[in-house]
């Protein structure tokens, strides 16, 4: 539904607006006003999308106000005389009507208002849409899918879906495979964190990581921490400063 402001000195004026605006759908029209400082307090308080404009409105004449306006909404200014329409356009008006108003003069100023409107609102759903993507991808972290080991003589590959767990030791990390081989791997454990995608992934323990969907069987001990049983069999450890992420083991078990 669209919001129209008839802002002009003459009733006689409005009332014909008024009157070929009742051909349009989905249209709401305002109360006429007869005065400019009223017509902006209108267009900002009722978020006005299209404003018929008289040029010679007192208070704020039309030119003035609608230096105030183009970034509000639509004008279309409506005046008996020629003369003002070189700086009416130049103030990025949609178009410059001549009193008498003639149905289909008007129609295509309305037509044409309704088309820049659509065009302003595409505009900025596109904005939005391209800001939302740049922040979700600025968020996204890409995790590694391959790790590099580098063993002596030769780089080894090993993808990441057969990542079983990993233990740490100072600057070393020891990957365990799902099939039970394991790799030495010369980067920290908290390094190696930071390149797994953590919906997989969980750090249980100051020197261990280990895959969530590997997890299953927990048991509590008497020191707060839990042993982590998983399905290959090994034995570890979720510490109890790490006891915050027993949800999240239970859930993806």
């Amino acid at each position: 539904m669209l919001k129209v402001l008839v802002a002009d000195r003459e009733v006689v004026a409005q009332e014909s607006i008024v009157q070929l605006l009742e051909n349009e759908a989905d249209v709401e029209v305002l109360p006429g006003i007869k005065e400019g400082r009223l017509a902006l307090e209108i267009c900002r308080k009722q978020q006005v999308d299209i404003i018929f404009l008289d040029v010679e409105i007192p208070g704020i004449n039309g030119l003035e106000l609608a230096r105030a306006l183009t970034e509000i909404c639509q004008v279309i200014f409506v005046s008996s005389h020629k003369g003002y329409a070189l700086d009416a356009f130049e103030l990025n008006a949609v178009d410059y009507l001549l009193k008498p108003l003639e149905a289909k003069r008007f129609s295509r100023a309305f037509n044409k208002a309704k088309a820049q409107l659509q065009t302003e609102r595409d505009n900025q759903m596109q904005d939005m849409v391209s800001l939302m993507q740049h922040l979700m991808t600025k968020q996204e972290k890409t995790y590694k899918s391959r790790l590099v080991i580098k063993d002596p003589g030769h780089i080894r590959l090993i993808d990441v879906d057969q990542v079983n767990y990993i233990t740490g030791a100072g600057n070393y990390a020891d990957v365990h495979m799902l099939e039970g081989k394991h790799y030495l791997h010369r980067e920290t454990l908290t390094a190696l964190e930071r390149q797994l995608d953590p919906k997989e992934f969980l750090r249980i323990h100051r020197s261990t990581i280990i895959r969530s969907s590997s997890v299953s069987e927990l048991y509590p001990n008497d020191n707060g921490d839990y042993t982590v049983i998983i399905k290959t069999g090994e034995q570890l450890t979720l510490s109890r400063r790490n006891k915050n992420k027993l949800e999240q083991l239970i859930g993806l078990v």
